[in-house]
């Protein structure tokens, strides 16, 4: 069953205020002492968000994208400080009621391509994979001035997958798009580079999966760094307030289809990946995750559940370093 983004339709209700700062180091999802992961940098005003994706926009802005509410947006002149500035869609598109209800879009993505924003997006029904992948552009990637172009993908029926949580990565001049929650776990389709849809009879990749019922790996983002890509899933429950268990993962492979192995060989198909983040202190359920590439740093875009504000799902920005043997490490 489609537990993790779609549990966040109950949930998510919760979310209508805030966001944090990007470049900060993050938290984890079960009991880890506190020493053991960076806590997420300082951040101030609007910091409620679920599922962010972060850009800097042309003039220097920062913007978060979020779960909920026509994709709440949050700005940031300096990282730090954040507040609300509405939502990318002011009118909602009438064909998200044929896959949620509430027509409640969640989990974007925003990429700059050809002089464009380009804003992905999931729209589901809860507890199904009756789910939609949607596409909107803009030229300035401001909340407000995006222009829809409808679903470009969708799962249902007796599809293996969850058209939900996209994520783009661009590699040997071809363009893909991870996604996938729960079901047989994560996916992966070649896109059009003129259209960002997926070309006709694009194959349909495995990328990872769990070996255990309900196979709960979601969140799928692709990076790609010197020769490899990395692939960064969040595994267990999300959406669960201080109960959430969510923690990030990562693989990486030479080719953006895969296979991604962990540091032991293990292929992510089988439950392998190298733990990343987890809960610890009162930062309980990290996931939900982006990698913003800002000046030249990486840094790890997630939520977390506040344990000191009753599970409150807040903005972490982890900045990420990189071993010596080409690992992703949180960053302190």
């Amino acid at each position: 069953m489609n537990v993790g983004r779609t549990v966040r339709r109950r949930t998510v209700a919760l979310l209508a205020a805030g966001a944090t700062a990007l470049a900060c180091p993050v938290p984890t999802a079960s009991a880890a002492p506190a020493a053991a992961y960076p806590d997420p940098l300082p951040v101030t005003g609007d910091v409620v968000v679920h599922d962010p994706a972060a850009t800097r926009l042309k003039d220097g802005t920062y913007v978060v994208y979020s779960t909920h509410g026509g994709l709440e947006a949050r700005t940031s002149r300096d990282g730090r400080h954040w507040e609300r500035a509405g939502s990318a869609f002011t009118t909602l598109p009438a064909w998200w009621r044929s896959y949620s209800t509430e027509s409640d879009p969640w989990a974007p993505e925003i990429v700059h391509r050809k002089g464009r924003y380009w804003l992905y997006y999931a729209v589901s029904s809860f507890g199904s994979n009756h789910s939609a992948i949607g596409l909107a552009t803009s030229s300035s990637g401001r909340p407000g001035t995006w222009t829809d172009h409808g679903e470009i993908f969708a799962s249902g029926g007796s599809d293996p997958y969850n058209a939900i949580d996209p994520g783009i990565v661009e590699g040997g001049g071809r363009l893909w798009m991870s996604f996938g929650s729960y079901w047989t776990g994560i996916r992966m389709v070649e896109l059009d580079d003129r259209t960002g849809r997926p070309l006709p009879s694009a194959p349909v990749h495995h990328l990872a999966t769990r070996p255990d019922a309900p196979y709960a790996v979601e969140a799928p983002y692709v990076v790609r760094r010197g020769g490899h890509y990395y692939l960064f899933v969040s595994y267990d429950r999300c959406c669960a307030g201080v109960e959430s268990t969510y923690n990030i993962r990562v693989g990486r492979s030479t080719s953006p289809t895969g296979p991604y192995t962990g540091r032991d060989g293990r292929p992510m198909t089988q439950g392998g990946g190298d733990l990343l983040l987890a809960a610890h202190g009162k930062y309980l359920g990290p996931g939900g995750q982006s990698v913003l590439r800002d000046r030249g740093r990486d840094v790890l875009v997630h939520h977390y559940y506040d344990a000191e504000d009753q599970g409150t799902p807040k903005l972490g920005l982890t900045p990420l370093s990189w071993s010596a043997d080409g690992w992703p490490v949180p960053a302190r």
